[in-house]
């Protein structure tokens, strides 16, 4: 998505010839694959050490540190190195993504007109807030010490990365189109 907005803010007239529909669909394969390849590798390292608690975890998301609670082997160094390329791969994704707002907002401060600015800035504050919320909340769940672990805590956090910036990226793009708009205006009119 940043990638996108930087296409259409700073380069406009070129949007078409860099961002294609073959551009697109390398992309989107690319995520999908990597995906794809991060799930099935992660899945095998952290179900291949027994476990010796049982297998009922004390919140709905089965994720990896809470699966690693369970396990009876302490050197779990393939998924320790495993989070160590994520949360390098991870950054590179998030330097990126700064390099391409820090370049967007530049743009759009050299906008003259105020509503050219405004209407930049609307395109792209949502994507950002999403992409921060998602960014911070799963940096808490995996790097937060086991110390202020706690059951509620963890649905919480694993909610609001899990849940969340989905919904929001889903409701904010789909208050871009008119039609929704004016369908939720009437149901806001009929519930009053």
């Amino acid at each position: 998505m940043c990638y996108d907005h930087y296409v259409a803010i700073c380069k406009p007239l070129h949007y078409r010839t860099i961002l294609g529909s073959r551009a697109c669909a390398h992309m989107a394969a690319a995520a999908w694959d990597t995906g794809f390849v991060y799930g099935f590798l992660h899945t095998a390292n952290t179900f291949s050490p027994p476990l010796c608690q049982g297998n009922a975890l004390g919140q709905f998301f089965c994720e990896i540190p809470q699966i690693l609670k369970l396990s009876c082997s302490h050197s779990n160094l393939m998924e320790l190195g495993l989070l160590a390329v994520s949360a390098c791969l991870g950054f590179g994704c998030f330097i990126f993504i700064v390099f391409s707002y820090v370049q967007i907002f530049r743009a759009v401060l050299r906008i003259l007109s105020e509503q050219g600015r405004h209407k930049a800035f609307s395109t792209c504050l949502p994507h950002l807030a999403v992409v921060s919320l998602f960014l911070s909340t799963g940096a808490f769940a995996y790097l937060k010490p086991p110390s202020i672990s706690s059951p509620s805590l963890d649905l919480i956090v694993s909610v609001l990365y899990l849940v969340v910036p989905p919904a929001l990226n889903l409701l904010i793009y789909s208050l871009r189109n008119q039609e929704i708009k004016d369908a939720l205006g009437k149901i806001m009119t009929g519930c009053i």
